[in-house]
């Protein structure tokens, strides 16, 4: 890893698997005190024993990272218990594909809240408690690639990750005078839980990417760890696309 994360606070929202896991579990493994969030409580709380149990120190935080109450109240509550707040990651993210022309409002609305309104909440409420030290902190965003490239049924979810992208950079102009830092990672294909139940995953996958395989968990989790860390310190505004190669060429998986 990039560097050490000892004496360093962190929260991370929708961890309780996948990407987000990951980079809690690196996180922590790296010396960060971890508050890892999940909607799921008992998701949260066995994914919080399972980095604890390697010696590290995560901490768990159920709640809706969608709920401005929530999670104002989450970003108070570890400014009190550990008296900095280093890191914030806004991972909590919801996919819901479907065609354009029949997408139901009720699911564009459910994409809108968590993936734009859980990140611009979770920003705005670490952004408060950041700016009042003198050290400032880092703030990251989960985008994807679909936020690049056309994908077919993902219109909205799409959307949510360009939007993303933007008020990465767009934060740069209010952030940057708190040495705060703002930046996003955008996954390719990645094999996590989710996408393990598809039997073709790996091999369509395999096939269309340059480099021969979609990510893992643990190649987006160097990324961000990269991005949060003092390494990355005069790096704010931008976004890391990782995927292979699959974005320079864009074959469909179809």
């Amino acid at each position: 890893m990039a560097a050490g994360f000892a004496g360093k606070t962190a929260v991370i929202t929708g961890a309780g698997q996948g990407i987000g896991f990951e980079i809690a579990r690196q996180l922590a493994l790296a010396g960060a005190i971890v508050y890892l969030n999940d909607l799921d409580a008992e998701l949260a709380t066995v994914a919080a024993a399972k980095i604890t149990a390697e010696g590290a120190v995560c901490k768990a935080v159920p709640g809706d990272a969608g709920d401005q109450g929530f999670v104002q109240q989450m970003i108070q509550d570890i400014g009190l218990q550990q008296g900095r707040l280093d890191i914030a990651i806004a991972n909590a993210g919801i996919t819901l594909f479907g065609d354009f022309l029949n997408y139901p409002q009720t699911s564009l609305y459910k994409v809108l809240h968590t993936n734009i309104g859980g990140s611009f909440i979770l920003a705005q409420a670490a952004a408060q408690y950041m700016k009042t030290q003198p050290e400032g902190g880092s703030i990251l965003f989960m985008s994807s690639v679909t936020g690049h490239q056309a994908h077919e049924n993902l219109a909205a979810y799409s959307m949510t990750k360009a939007a993303i992208e933007m008020l990465a950079k767009n934060l740069v102009i209010e952030l940057s005078k708190y040495k705060i830092t703002v930046n996003a990672i955008a996954p390719g294909a990645t094999m996590t839980e989710r996408t393990a139940g598809d039997p073709d995953y790996l091999s369509v996958w395999s096939r269309i990417t340059p480099l021969g395989r979609p990510g893992t968990a643990t190649d987006m989790a160097a990324a961000a760890c990269f991005l949060v860390s003092s390494a990355a310190r005069h790096i704010t505004g931008q976004t890391l696309v990782i995927d292979g190669g699959w974005s320079a060429v864009s074959p469909s998986p179809y």
